[in-house]
């Protein structure tokens, strides 16, 4: 079993930044963080929740989704078992409460790590609101 823990989300202007933070702790016995591949996803009010970004077990793949591409970055370290989601250039559609979750470490397209349905352990989530 895993639990994820989000923060890092807040109210920022549109333009400005945040830094996600999401903190695992793994309670299946010989398990570790690196045995996970993660993802961000988000869902806004009314809406149905969507794919953002995923890194994979090592960090040496990284996806993004298109809305995000090129203002957002995700990274991972392993020794913490911490992922972050810095998010750059905020536009108030990113308002919306994101979500990180895992799912073990197998391997697929490029299309499979934004499936929701390829993790099984979501966090609580963190609000994120941007104003104009």
């Amino acid at each position: 079993q895993v639990q994820l823990v989000e923060a890092g989300g807040g109210l920022v202007q549109a333009g400005g930044s945040l830094r996600l933070s999401c903190a695992a702790s793994i309670r299946t016995f010989g398990r570790t963080f690196s045995d996970y591949n993660v993802g961000w996803f988000r869902q806004a009010p009314g809406k149905e929740r969507e794919f953002v970004a995923a890194i994979t077990w090592s960090g040496g793949s990284t996806y993004y989704a298109d809305s995000v591409k090129g203002r957002s970055t995700i990274s991972r370290d392993n020794g913490k078992r911490t992922v972050y989601l810095q998010m750059n250039s905020l536009k108030p559609e990113d308002t919306a409460v994101y979500f990180c979750a895992a799912g073990s470490r197998t391997s697929g397209q490029s299309y499979y790590y934004s499936e929701r349905t390829t993790y099984r352990y979501w966090g609580q989530g963190t609000q994120v609101t941007v104003s104009s």
